[in-house]
């Protein structure tokens, strides 16, 4: 095999105890690049040897330039894909001698004594842990950190498109800080519309200064340029495209039609279902059951060894199925797998490419994807997802704007990990990088002000108000960056089931109360309401499933949206149809008739004299285009994809007026004071500061521009 700059001992296990005769593309060309210390992203399709493309050249690296104690920080967005890792990376470092560890929210005690006292030298762990290392007073975070070369940042795409990826790089400059050097840094991923602008972001104040390479031998020259511009060859992640015929389009109407459709359908294999809420994993899963299909669920209100029994026993399975929400979408391994289904569609293209990827790993097998829609709004979504994905197009991945409030959680954590910070100082810690420059001065005040931080003699600490509201069990709370709407843990005995949503337990039923969990219905015996916990028995049938979210959830892009347009207009996606799918589509042609035009966008008014503005731009852009239009649209409405209400007395002089102020000046939406709920520590925020990042956040400019550009056509008598 090649791969001459691997240090031998490496090449000959990997000849030998892998039993490979060659590296693979990508781990050949991350070879050199990682080993003169370059930071990088690797792209390629899943399952295509990303881990090993950038443990070897590290391994090599630390074996010929001696490096000592922790060395390689190996970060992921998932405890569960940790866990998968664990055993690839211990391997692969015995070889040399070396050792890995794990350390996350799930790891014991004695596990961090012994790691404390024995540093390993690649050490997995998420943000989040490695944070909490740096603020714990049980860990001298300067001496067991001090070694550290590198960090890794698998799944990276997944990090930086929210505010965890934000909180990844704040991290990171402080760890840079604290040991005096550079960290290499290396992004692993197998979707991405746009790899040269997530370079630049993952190198955080390095960017413009540090050599980076983004190494995807995969892509063409040609396709490799484009990415950069979010165009992708198509196919998996930017790959050879997907043979005609494995991605099927179908129209079942109904929950319960699909599981019909897919207790009937593959017998004999295993099969991977995605849904796109946690409802619907739950009521899937029961129904399969009822039908004498082998059913495994995961999903993030599932307890941890509620996943693992169900992850582990699906990976030694054959004649099953296991439904999922995106939990499953990232790397973790749960065997080779012959089908992938999805129940309506995926909010991205990226996110389908991940779970088409999950397929085809077999030798001989083929990647594909069989599409169920339930009604008309779902054979929408997946028909213009998929025109989308067979024009090469992914979407770019950008890092939220305006992250403030990590801005002051950082703060926070800074003073708490420090004791004490210069008031002049603190910029420092974090070298430049953007949300920390001048404009992070109000929310210092702010802070002082309010009491989370006291100011003495020049330096900055902890208040008595970050104490009071996230002092519990040694500041936890402030190193997670999400909010979690609040739960109950559900138990049968001391076993824990998984977690529901507390309304369930509250609203008013006739009858006894059933929950749904775990894809079987249990009966509440006893609620514990001071520790939140719900004691049940099982039952047959009758439970309810259901769970809140915090703050907002916006959805489809612009892009996305257009496509849907253009399908109703004529295009067909380039997959096979049944012919339900073909029938459902002529009827959606037919009654969204009036609401499309090749040419602009149409506002339509019914006999009732109310209007339609029919856009299809997207939930941001029409957030964005209601607050700018607002002489002419209805105030405080719930937005969505596809149109935007318009008062009764809107003509068109008034129209024409609105329509131009619009083009001088957009305004960022409305934002409802509940929304700010689900943007953790924006109580630390000026109030006008915090809805100003979440407005950031709400809008899409760029689009909305784009659609009060084009022509309008007034249409007057909507069916």
């Amino acid at each position: 095999m090649s791969g001459g700059d691997l240090t031998p001992a490496l090449v000959h296990h990997v000849v030998n105890s892998l039993g490979w005769r060659s590296l693979r593309p990508l781990q050949e060309a991350a070879v050199a690049p990682l080993i003169s210390g370059a930071d990088a992203i690797l792209l390629a399709p899943t399952a295509g040897g990303k881990t090993e493309a950038a443990a070897f050249p590290l391994l090599s690296r630390m074996a010929d330039e001696r490096w000592s104690g922790t060395s390689v920080l190996y970060v992921c967005p998932l405890k569960a894909l940790l866990n998968n890792l664990l055993p690839r990376l211990e391997t692969y470092s015995s070889w040399l001698g070396r050792s890995a560890a794990l350390w996350h929210g799930d790891t014991t005690a004695a596990a961090r004594k012994r790691i404390l006292a024995a540093r390993p030298d690649i050490l997995l762990t998420t943000p989040e842990s490695l944070e909490a290392m740096l603020v714990s007073a049980n860990v001298d975070h300067a001496s067991f950190f001090s070694g550290v070369r590198t960090v890794v940042a698998d799944e990276v795409h997944a990090f930086a498109g929210d505010d965890r990826g934000w909180h990844l790089l704040a991290v990171l400059e402080r760890l840079q800080r604290s040991i005096g050097r550079p960290i290499q840094r290396i992004g692993l991923s197998a979707t991405v519309g746009n790899p040269e602008a997530l370079l630049a972001w993952l190198q955080g104040s390095g960017a413009g200064r540090r050599h980076g390479e983004v190494i995807a031998p995969h892509l063409s020259t040609e396709s490799a340029s484009a990415a950069s511009s979010t165009e992708v060859s198509p196919g998996p992640a930017g790959g050879a495209a997907v043979p005609p015929g494995t991605v099927q389009l179908d129209h079942v109407g109904s929950l319960d039609n699909a599981a019909t459709v897919i207790a009937a359908l593959h017998r004999g294999e295993k099969r991977l279902v995605f849904c796109e809420s946690r409802r619907y994993v739950e009521e899937l899963g029961a129904k399969l059951r009822g039908k004498g299909v082998t059913t495994f669920l995961s999903h993030a209100s599932l307890s941890l060894d509620e996943r693992r029994r169900a992850e582990a026993a699906f990976a030694e399975a054959r004649d099953c199925v296991i439904i999922s929400t995106s939990t499953l979408e990232l790397g973790i391994d749960v065997g080779d797998l012959d089908r992938v289904i999805q129940i309506d569609a995926p909010s991205s293209v990226a996110s389908f490419l991940q779970r088409l990827g999950r397929s085809g790993r077999r030798q001989g097998s083929t990647r594909n994807c069989l599409f169920l829609a339930l009604d008309e709004d779902g054979l929408l979504a997946a028909a213009g997802l998929l025109l989308t994905w067979s024009q090469g197009w992914v979407e770019p991945v950008v890092a939220p704007p305006e992250p403030r409030h990590i801005v002051a959680q950082q703060l926070l954590a800074l003073c708490l990990q420090e004791n004490r910070v210069g008031e002049h100082l603190w910029r420092e810690w974090w070298n430049g990088l953007g949300p920390f420059g001048d404009s992070a001065e109000a929310i210092v005040r702010h802070l002082v002000e309010e009491g989370y931080l006291d100011r003495d003699g020049g330096m900055l600490y902890i208040g008595p108000e970050a104490e009071r509201r996230f002092g519990q069990k040694h500041f936890m709370n402030l190193t997670a960056v999400f909010t979690a709407p609040p739960q109950f843990t559900v138990l049968q005995g001391r076993t824990e089931i998984g977690r529901t949503d507390p309304s369930l337990l509250t609203e008013w039923i006739d009858g006894p109360r059933r929950l749904l969990l775990g894809g079987r219905s249990w009966q509440v015996a006893y609620i514990d309401w001071r520790r939140k916990r719900a004691y049940v028995e099982p039952v047959d049938g009758g439970g309810k499933a259901k769970w809140n979210s915090v703050g907002f959830a916006p959805a489809g892009s612009h892009r996305l949206a257009r496509a849907e347009r253009s399908v109703l207009l004529g295009e067909d996606p380039p997959v096979t149809m049944t012919a339900r799918a073909v029938d459902a589509l002529r009827r959606a042609r037919e009654e969204h008739l009036e609401h499309v035009h090749p040419k602009g966008t149409l506002i339509l008014s019914d006999q009732g004299g109310h209007h339609r503005w029919w856009t299809w731009a997207g939930y941001r852009a029409n957030a964005t285009l209601a607050a700018s239009l607002s002489a002419v649209a209805v105030p405080g409405q719930q937005v969505n994809d596809r149109w935007i209400r318009l008062r009764e007395d809107v003509t068109a002089s008034s129209w024409s007026n609105a329509n131009r102020e619009a083009q001088n000046r957009l305004r960022l939406p409305d934002i409802d004071e509940r929304a700010l709920r689900g943007l953790k520590f924006s109580e630390s925020l000026p109030p006008a500061l915090a809805t100003a990042t979440l407005a950031a956040r709400l809008a899409d400019t760029e689009s909305a521009a784009a659609v009060v550009a084009e022509p309008v056509r007034f249409v007057r008598g909507e069916r």
